[in-house]
């Protein structure tokens, strides 16, 4: 009981301390500051009215108010309260010229059509923030993650390798075999965008070229048929097919091969589970998972036949 009321006593006497101390900070600090702001202002020439008298000010017809500048600049420029626009010694580029309300504005240049900083900066991150379906959607990295989570799954691993290191090396991959592609891009598009040469229109179709001539090689004829059907689109040329028409024929044909590549895979494994489950039947050792002593053999053969080798060296030659 005594500890209780002692901490409140303490609680008390903190709250007070603290209450006269933010009064007096309240009541010191202006008037500091108004002192200062009276010297600087008597040594540059200006006349302060008296901050003891209530009626004193500038709107005070009983003080002589010759000596108090106007709110702009006066004859000798030595109103320190001017606020001036254009340009100074300290911004010699400013404008003159003020605008009274704001908003989004959307300007070219008239020779090159060329868009402003604003909207360049909009549209790069328009580009960031979509940046990883372009990714997934656009390159091979859908093919080589699926396939590598089926050998994961075949090994039955649980989560060895981690999901990091599968989509790290799904990246890099992915980097290696788009690496013409990208270097295409840059050279048709972005590089002559840059210097002027070509209008943004000119480098979003200069940009699909390379990018149409890779998903063409890697799209079935069946899938682009299918989805030509369902947007009624007819061609006679594989350049006349819309891109958001090529998009998912070539995410579908993705989907389609890296299944068959998964299904190629897993033989080799069901094969050991299988001799795995009939040697624990014959020893009557059926209440032991055949999946823990299997394993380790998954590992084993993984290993003698140099999988990772095998698997990633036949995935990137199926994009060649």
């Amino acid at each position: 009981m005594k500890k209780t009321t002692s901490k409140i006593i303490c609680a008390v006497s903190l709250s007070l301390a603290a209450f006269f101390l933010v009064v007096s900070l309240v009541l010191i600090i202006p008037e500091r500051a108004f002192a200062t702001t009276v010297g600087d202002a008597q040594q540059n020439g200006v006349t302060v009215p008296d901050a003891g008298n209530d009626n004193a000010g500038y709107g005070d017809t009983n003080q002589d108010q010759s000596n108090i500048p106007p709110y702009g600049r006066n004859d000798n420029n030595t109103n320190p309260y001017y606020t001036d626009y254009g340009s100074t010694q300290y911004a010699p580029n400013a404008s003159n010229s003020t605008t009274s309300t704001g908003g989004f504005s959307l300007t070219f240049d008239g020779q090159n059509a060329s868009l402003s900083a604003t909207v360049r900066m909009f549209l790069v991150l328009t580009v960031l923030a979509i940046a990883p379906a372009l990714l997934v959607m656009l390159t091979s990295f859908t093919r080589i993650i699926v396939v590598l989570h089926f050998i994961r799954a075949a090994l039955q691993t649980q989560t060895s390798p981690p999901n990091q290191v599968l989509a790290g090396l799904a990246l890099f991959l992915t980097l290696f075999i788009m690496w013409p592609t990208l270097v295409s891009i840059n050279d048709n598009a972005l590089a002559p965008l840059d210097r002027g040469e070509i209008t943004y229109e000119q480098a979003v179709v200069e940009a699909q070229k390379p990018l149409r001539q890779f998903m063409y090689g890697q799209t079935q004829t069946k899938d682009l048929n299918f989805f030509c059907d369902i947007a009624n689109v007819t061609y006679t040329d594989y350049d006349d097919v819309p891109f958001v028409v090529l998009v998912p024929s070539f995410i579908l044909s993705e989907l389609r091969t890296a299944f068959i590549i998964g299904f190629l895979i897993y033989i080799p494994f069901i094969v050991i589970d299988m001799v795995v489950a009939s040697v624990l039947m014959s020893m009557g050792m059926m209440m032991l998972p055949p999946t823990t002593i299997s394993m380790p053999f998954k590992i084993l053969l993984f290993i003698m036949a140099d999988g990772w080798n095998l698997v990633i060296g036949s995935l990137i030659k199926t994009f060649y």
